[in-house]
């Protein structure tokens, strides 16, 4: 199939899922990258177990979830400043470019690490690149997809995203068990260069529309571009993101506890993936019928009790069971919440708004696993307990504050 007969599969293939040429070429591209990254879940508590650290004695689910929360922390505080900047330019596709080819040079750049420290550094330059990307990619999503198939486009972004996340720790597992820390490295980075190869030859730049009036100072932080749905959007993937990442830092305490594998680890982390792709374009496409707000709430909800019974878990089965439930409550979350987003985008601040909400995503998945690292050394449920409180916390939040984004037929809330 050469490449103008898969753009037109592509494109056909995104008619039928409520989404158009762009939104897919992005889904596809956001794969690779999903892929690549994810194999690492799986390999780097492996690995630092493996390598020393002199410079940090810190124990071992201490130091992993450094490790895998520095790159959250990164890539999350980094993301205004990057959407920002992207709206400034209105180079969207550059900057997806640009930070799919950082976060392969870091991947690769695990097979010569030697210790700890380096490890860190690579951590961060894998959350710079993602930083570049995301807040990018979001924007175009939010220019190129009309406001009554959004829930569908975010959801078809999604799924593609959670595909790879889930496809990278089995990956990851049946590698590190049948081959090698290098071969896993080296196939991460493959899967992320598919990933610069998609956008380099099937997206296409939509540039920024000019805000309406007259032309204002721009800023990176602009108060003008807040508002509660943002806000709310951003809470709801914060805590999301938190809930089911905890698990990457307990790799150890699981396998320990259960008495299994890396690989039954990787089903079972990749289990929330698949519950999220078969739920999340059907409910994001819900989302666009009936509104964003009662999906985001029920997900939230419904996260609370499939979280802390991860902590109770007694067995594989019930571990993957778990994680299915954590799968179908963040669909419910996601897409709605990355629409929600975009519903109260401002023209010409998409960039700006939409990196808010990936930065709520970044924080969940840096803070889940460095206070699942810091708890479990006074109680393994504990920090499962205090997620769930959370969750309906925020619920709670949503429900009574944040505004629907959508009327029922469809038209954005003015």
């Amino acid at each position: 199939m050469n490449q103008h007969n898969l753009l037109n599969y592509l494109q056909n293939l995104g008619t039928n899922l409520g989404a158009n040429r762009v939104v897919m070429a992005l889904s596809i591209a956001r794969l690779g990258d999903a892929i690549g990254n994810s194999i690492l879940v799986i390999v780097i508590p492996l690995y630092v177990a493996a390598l020393p650290s002199p410079l940090l004695p810190f124990p071992e689910p201490v130091r992993v979830g450094i490790l895998i929360s520095l790159y959250g922390i990164v890539n999350a505080f980094l993301q205004p400043l990057m959407g920002a900047l992207s709206d400034r330019l209105g180079r969207r596709k550059l900057f997806i470019f640009i930070g799919l080819v950082l976060m392969g040079v870091a991947t690769i750049g695990f097979i010569p690490a030697t210790k700890f420290l380096d490890l860190l550094f690579l951590r961060v330059l894998q959350g710079i690149g993602v930083a570049v990307t995301v807040p990018a990619a979001l924007a175009l999503m939010a220019d190129a997809s009309p406001a009554n198939l959004r829930g569908s486009s975010m959801g078809i972004y999604s799924t593609m995203r959670m595909v790879g996340f889930g496809a990278g720790p089995l990956i990851g597992g049946f590698l590190i068990e049948r081959s090698s820390f290098e071969i896993s490295f080296l196939t991460g980075f493959i899967f992320i260069l598919f990933g610069v190869i998609a956008v380099t030859l099937w997206v296409k730049d939509i540039r920024p529309k000019d805000p309406p009036g007259a032309v204002v100072k721009f800023r990176i932080i602009d108060t003008k571009l807040i508002n509660m749905g943002v806000i709310g959007a951003g809470l709801a993937t914060f805590i999301m993101a938190s809930d089911f990442s905890m698990i990457s830092t307990l790799e150890t305490q699981f396998n320990e506890r259960l008495n299994q594998g890396a690989f039954s680890f990787g089903l079972a982390f990749s289990a929330l993936i698949v519950s999220r792709l078969i739920f999340q374009i059907p409910l994001g496409r819900l989302s666009d019928r009936f509104g964003r707000k009662p999906f985001i709430v029920a997900g939230l909800i419904f996260i609370a009790p499939a979280t802390l019974l991860l902590g109770l878990v007694t067995s594989t089965f019930q571990f993957v069971g778990m994680r299915f439930l954590q799968g179908l409550a963040s669909a419910a979350i996601a897409a709605p919440a990355f629409a929600l987003a975009a519903d109260f985008s401002t023209a010409g601040g998409e960039g700006r708004q939409m990196s808010l909400v990936t930065m709520g995503f970044g924080l969940g998945i840096a803070l889940g696993p460095l206070l699942a690292g810091a708890l479990v050394l006074y109680s393994f449920l504990l920090p499962f307990v205090i997620a769930a409180i959370i969750s309906v916390v925020v619920a709670l939040y949503v429900l009574k504050y944040v505004p629907e984004g959508l009327k029922l037929d469809g038209s954005k809330k003015g």
